[in-house]
């Protein structure tokens, strides 16, 4: 077994040296929300709230949690139909049921929470609510778990905010044990790639809305995932890294028979992880350590996954006592190899990333070349090295065998000997500017430097505007500011991408620099995004001049305006009169106000 590499242990004991208060803070509350409850938590509730919580349940059920010690397990899902990720989680509360019973359990629908679409607001006033439904669905969550009865959770949750959300509300329940149950991808239809030279087209005037309309209803046309690897497949990837979902759970089909069976297994692994428990009083808050923290962000770098998470796990890190910052994320960029090429980084998808190796596979490259740890905790309870076991295409049974060998395809998935880069797919800059990230894994080498004078938004719509009277047809860094968490709730700024790449399709040198965010799905475009301090809160981004050159480079990490310090000094701050009515908007006035940045989660929680 490989020793680990010595900046994932630095990063590691750093972390935990770091952290040591605050860890020792959280863990002495989850402690206090143990103490004094014997084997089911459930027993120091007095008889009028026990009888309040088990009212509704069958009578078998009924007769089970009050003459039997048999562990209670709370339900908490994002269902809706709005999701195609998430609208086959509309049956799983009853086969978790059903299935809990066998393993002389009992299962009860917890709570529902919300769950938004950024396909569907992407470019529309909901976009501002994106970011900060992840801290609603942690509240909510809390809320389904704050009835107190039960010794475990199943997390049925799949998309963007959707995963971190639950998962920071099932910290805040760190006593108890937890598992994420998916839904997996739908088939791939159109491919990535032709959408994206579709949308394109559009931007360029060569296809219509209609032709548009016809090729994104092919390529998202039916129930599951969408198949590109943004933030959504980043959260599936990361959670089988974490141990918090049943091994190779995360991209088998919505309609594959093995689908079901993982949702099976996961009900005997949250059972018998709740029995455990009671002996060993251990929880998800005790599993999620600093190992488990550095495996989540190595797997994130390795696969050239969503910067959005640069956020999430940032402020999952804080919701379980851990300080991860940026520059961790950075230095373990530098040494972690980039095994996969998928959209938008390459023309592949997750059910390629599937078909030619997978999870399994990955999990096995970077805990051989001592990149990840393998003494963690996980559902399954013995170590990640259980996760590098591959779902045999046995659809009868549950059943596993080793993971492939080699690649099927070396333009997909590569070994750890044989990276696409040495380094990670996120790279962290800073400068006079503050500090930002990029998907770097996206960006070809040739595009990774831009020396260019600024063109300046508030609005992204004016960039498109400007894009269409023909105003950005040379070198130029777009600047579109005021987007971040105190202004604008952070929306995803992805319709930009079309156009911006069709600029570069053209051989302008062009980058976009925001204190808002991409997609999942950052393209090929250099996107300084999450850009910290933001505009509205002190950020000299609010400084910025149409003409004032702009240094952008991957390579060497640096972000910042070529101006006299004495100049930027003597310039007044732009200030923006930014409308927040309707749409809801006017009702998260609280979070914007009480937001953090960018770099410490983005969070109203902390």
């Amino acid at each position: 077994m490989a020793s680990n590499h010595p900046i994932v242990a630095k990063i590691a004991a750093d972390l935990a040296a770091r952290s040591a208060t605050t860890r020792a803070a959280y863990l002495k509350q989850i402690q206090l929300q143990r103490d004094g409850r014997n084997a089911r938590l459930r027993d120091r509730l007095a008889a009028t709230n026990l009888a309040h919580g088990y009212a509704s349940l069958p009578n078998g059920d009924k007769l089970r949690v009050v003459s039997e010690p048999v562990p209670m397990l709370a339900i908490v899902s994002a269902y809706n139909d709005v999701l195609s990720a998430h609208q086959p989680l509309e049956n799983y509360p009853q086969i978790i049921r059903e299935e809990t019973r066998k393993f002389a359990a009992v299962a009860q629908f917890a709570g529902g929470v919300p769950a938004m679409c950024d396909g569907v607001t992407q470019g529309q006033p909901g976009m501002e609510l994106s970011l900060f439904s992840r801290d609603v669905i942690a509240m909510s969550t809390a809320v389904a778990l704050s009835h107190d009865l039960y010794d475990g959770v199943f997390l049925l949750g799949v998309c963007d905010k959707i995963v971190p959300g639950l998962l920071l509300g099932a910290l805040s329940f760190g006593h108890l044990p937890a598992v994420f149950i998916p839904a997996g991808p739908m088939p791939t239809g159109l491919s990535n790639t032709d959408k994206s030279k579709v949308r394109k087209a559009v931007a360029a005037g060569k296809a219509d809305q209609s032709e548009l309309l016809k090729s994104e209803m092919a390529a998202y046309h039916t129930s599951g995932t969408c198949t590109f690897y943004g933030t959504a497949n980043s959260n599936q990837m990361l959670l089988e890294a974490m141990g918090l979902m049943v091994p190779g759970a995360a991209f088998v089909q919505p309609n594959d028979p093995r689908r079901e069976l993982l949702t099976r297994a996961a009900c005997k692994a949250l059972a018998e992880q709740a029995r455990k428990r009671a002996r060993e009083r251990t929880g998800i808050g005790e599993w999620v350590d600093e190992k488990v923290i550095v495996n989540a962000i190595v797997t994130l770098l390795a696969t050239g996954g969503s910067t959005n998470h640069t956020m999430h796990w940032v402020a999952i890190a804080r919701a379980a006592g851990w300080q991860l910052t940026w520059d961790d994320i950075d230095q373990l960029s530098a040494i972690t190899p980039l095994l996969t090429r998928l959209y938008p980084n390459g023309e592949a998808d997750v059910n390629d990333f599937d078909r030619v190796g997978g999870t399994s596979f990955l999990i096995r490259e970077l805990l051989d070349s001592g990149h990840l740890f393998d003494d963690v905790e996980t559902i399954s309870g013995r170590g990640l090295r259980a996760y590098t076991q591959r779902v045999s295409a046995n659809t009868n049974a549950l059943a596993y065998e080793p993971a492939f060998a080699l690649s099927k395809d070396n333009t997909v998935l590569r070994t750890a000997r044989d990276p696409f880069s040495a380094e990670g797919g996120i790279n962290v800059l800073k400068g006079n500017l503050g500090q930002a990230v990029v998907k770097v894994s996206a960006v070809s080498p040739g595009h990774r430097v831009v020396r260019a004078p600024a063109k300046v938004f508030n609005d992204q719509n004016d960039v498109l505007e400007a894009y269409k009277n023909g105003e950005l047809n040379r070198d130029c860094v777009v600047v579109v500011r005021f987007q971040g968490p105190k202004a604008r709730g952070m929306p995803e700024l992805h319709k930009l991408t079309p156009a911006l790449s069709v600029l570069l399709d053209q051989g302008h040198k062009v980058a976009l620099v925001t204190d808002g965010r991409m997609s999942g799905a950052s393209g090929k475009v250099p996107a300084a995004i999450h850009v910290t301090p933001e505009a509205m809160d002190g950020g000299l981004l609010a400084k910025l001049r149409d003409g004032d050159m702009i240094e952008f480079d991957c390579n060497t990490r640096i972000l910042r305006a070529l101006i006299d310090v004495e100049v930027l000094a003597a310039r007044e701050a732009d200030n923006v009169d930014l409308s927040h009515g309707g749409w809801g908007r006017d009702l998260f006035a609280g979070f914007r106000e009480r937001v953090g940045t960018a770099d410490t989660g983005a969070t109203v929680l902390f």
